[in-house]
């Protein structure tokens, strides 16, 4: 067997440079790239992807032949965690066989109907949403309903509308808002705000009713209104609400999404606030890089990849014809500690008191 493979082009690609990357024998490396039958389907994969990272163009023969069209819809790619939705939904569609036409929107560029009109043109063989007008209950979701009579599978990731009946894919917003409460309270926070974006999306409803329950469940709060305050889900909405909430002097912060967080942080600092000697500050997605944040971020991270496998399994399913449960199925979330989250500087003075008698 030679070290050495001829690829496409003049270059040789290194058996053992591939076999490293994707953690497997040269033997196995060679029998992928020969198209030999007895190599697992997870480890195909990691062969086609160390060729594709060590930048090597695939054999002619490795080379996948299209099952069909998937229209993916995402929203503005602003937010990393619509990115790593699409990186993770577009491989899994590869994966099955499928070839994935991306659809991003922006305000004042392509509307989500828009991209609709193109993808039946393009004769698509299912559409996937993640967090598009399903998941704004003031759109009109007629539009889904059309596309239902026209046999179109379609499935929905974040966000729930009943009447439209298709698989749904969300993260337990409820759940997580509970985490990231009795998380604050564990370090003794007892004035908790909750910065959201518009709550004319069921994501943002379901986070704050969830965040109202457990403020009630763990502080036995009853008037929650005053701890809620609502913007848009960006940086800049994200210092405007935290102010808002910083004013009314909460020692702790939930945000409605990561890159609220990082504006809640300005908008502590503006103020000669420290992050988290002064107040806490939790986001939500885990976004890509937001460990790397100064300070890192304390988040509740979506389960992307588990989110998107069900999503993807879902409308592979319907596509060919399988029986698929039309329900929303719910992922729990997972709360990431890191350096945003700290003691209540309100508990630092009891015991520091309480040392002292």
């Amino acid at each position: 067997m030679s070290s050495a493979i001829n690829l496409s082009g003049p270059h040789k690609t290194r058996l053992t440079d591939l076999a490293e990357q994707a953690g497997v024998s040269t033997a196995t490396v060679s029998r992928v790239l020969n198209g030999k039958p007895g190599v697992a389907a997870e480890t195909r994969q990691a062969v086609l992807a160390a060729l594709d990272l060590l930048g090597y163009e695939r054999p002619d023969k490795l080379r996948n032949r299209s099952a069909g069209l998937v229209g993916l819809i995402v929203p503005e790619l602003t937010n990393p965690v619509f990115p790593a939705f699409a990186q993770t939904i577009e491989s899994l569609l590869s994966q099955r066989g499928y070839t994935p036409l991306l659809c991003t929107q922006s305000p004042g560029g392509t509307t989500e109907d828009e991209y609709i009109d193109m993808l039946k043109d393009h004769s698509v063989d299912g559409m996937l949403f993640v967090a598009g007008l399903h998941a704004d209950t003031r759109a009109n979701h007629q539009r889904y309903e059309l596309l239902r009579t026209q046999n179109t599978p379609l499935v929905f990731v974040n966000g729930f509308a009943s009447e439209i009946e298709a698989p749904f894919i969300s993260c337990d917003d409820v759940a997580a808002m509970d985490l990231a409460v009795r998380h604050l309270v564990s370090l003794g926070h007892q004035r908790i705000g909750l910065a959201i974006g518009p709550d004319r999306f069921i994501t943002s409803q379901r986070k704050i009713r969830g965040f109202r329950e457990a403020l009630t469940r763990h502080l036995g709060i009853l008037d929650t209104e005053q701890h809620v305050a609502t913007s848009l889900f960006t940086v800049e909405g994200g210092q405007a609400a935290a102010m808002e909430l910083l004013e009314a002097r909460h020692t702790a912060i939930v945000c409605g999404s990561d890159l609220m967080a990082l504006g809640a942080v300005r908008s502590a600092r503006q103020q000669g606030l420290r992050v988290p000697e002064d107040v806490s500050i939790v986001g939500y997605d885990d976004s890509p890089l937001i460990g790397f944040t100064d300070p890192p971020l304390t988040t509740i991270r979506q389960p992307v990849a588990a989110m998107s496998g069900a999503a993807v399994s879902a409308l592979v399913s319907l596509i060919e014809g399988a029986s698929t449960p039309r329900k929303e199925l719910l992922f729990h979330p997972e709360l990431i500690v890191r350096n945003s989250t700290g003691t209540s500087p309100d508990a630092r003075v009891h015991v520091y008191q309480g040392h002292q008698t």
